[in-house]
């Protein structure tokens, strides 16, 4: 993959992003998709700035291969996560929940490469205007915060709209899936659901077993009346925030409800009252490996699948 842009501008052998899951995504995970080959990212979330620094740290203390940190910029944290990146030479920065502008010319003046996630092709051209060096376009089958486009849809339109690489998002767990995004025009894939029950993922074991016996249909969207949805695996927590936003309840409301909830899901496993976000694609997750294994799988799948397109269409 010499020639593939995402693995040039990443310094990567796979042109794979492991996604930025808030309070999943720590150094053990980001190092270990990095040892194995893709990019490994730190979940910058609502950390503090003093804990991002001790898990960029502890990254680099388990890889010598480049990693980055995903920051949400509605994150009280923003300012003091963007300078954070910048002091302890983080290669790449993906972003999310608003846009970078303001830090754009500090990190590019430190080096970083950029990444913002986008949902729609106008952002994916705002950012390229603001001087993004790829974008992240993520489909609604992506587990966490999502937008409405399928990511069968939005890529080849943000594929045809920017000069930047593209990078999909959303679904995509198997070598299908990353056949599928490459013949979309991407040249690159995000993959996060895949990873949470790759052994080096620290989240806890209940989490871990929803994923792996979830189906086609247990995943579900909450929040799209008040303009944040999110999709989780199904259960207590969602169903009452699906009833509350049925009888009009305001976003104020649901979020009073919801503060807390991922903690609790990655952390203790609550079962009713944590937020278990996973994508679509937790249908197609049927097993443990060690997070080297599963990207090695995934490319070789994906050799082998292109390889019969070609001879199918021959």
């Amino acid at each position: 993959m010499k020639n593939n842009r995402i693995c040039k501008l990443l310094k990567t052998e796979y042109p794979l992003i492991q996604g930025g899951m808030a309070w999943v995504a720590d150094a053990s995970l980001a190092a270990a998709v990095s040892n194995g080959g893709g990019l490994g990212l730190i979940a910058g979330g609502s950390m503090p700035p003093d804990l991002l620094r001790e898990e960029i740290r502890k990254a680099k203390s388990l890889t010598n291969k480049p990693f980055g940190v995903n920051i949400m910029l509605m994150s009280p944290f923003a300012a003091d996560l963007a300078q954070v990146v910048i002091e302890e030479g983080v290669d790449v920065v993906t972003t999310g929940a608003g846009s970078p502008g303001k830090f754009m010319d500090a990190w590019k003046q430190a080096g970083i490469t950029v990444v913002p996630v986008v949902a729609s092709v106008a952002y994916a051209k705002r950012m390229e205007n603001l001087g993004a060096d790829a974008v992240v376009a993520e489909g609604t089958e992506a587990g966490g915060h999502i937008g409405d486009l399928t990511t069968m849809v939005l890529v080849p339109q943000v594929v045809d709209a920017v000069k930047i690489p593209v990078i999909a998002a959303g679904g995509i767990a198997d070598g299908r899936g990353v056949a599928a995004a490459m013949m979309l025009g991407a040249e690159g894939i995000q993959v996060g659901t895949r990873f949470l029950v790759s052994d080096e993922c620290n989240i806890h074991e209940y989490y871990k077993q929803l994923v792996l016996k979830a189906r086609d249909i247990d995943t579900q969207v909450t929040g799209r009346s008040g303009g944040h949805p999110v999709r989780t695996l199904k259960n207590k927590l969602s169903r009452r925030l699906l009833d509350l936003e049925k009888q009009g309840a305001t976003f104020e409301e649901l979020e009073a409800i919801t503060v807390g909830s991922l903690r609790k899901a990655v952390q203790n496993g609550d079962k009713d009252e944590g937020s278990f976000m996973a994508g679509q694609s937790a249908g197609l997750v049927r097993r443990c490996q060690p997070a080297a294994e599963i990207i090695a799988e995934l490319f070789t799948s994906t050799g082998q699948l292109l390889r019969q397109a070609e001879e199918v269409l021959s």
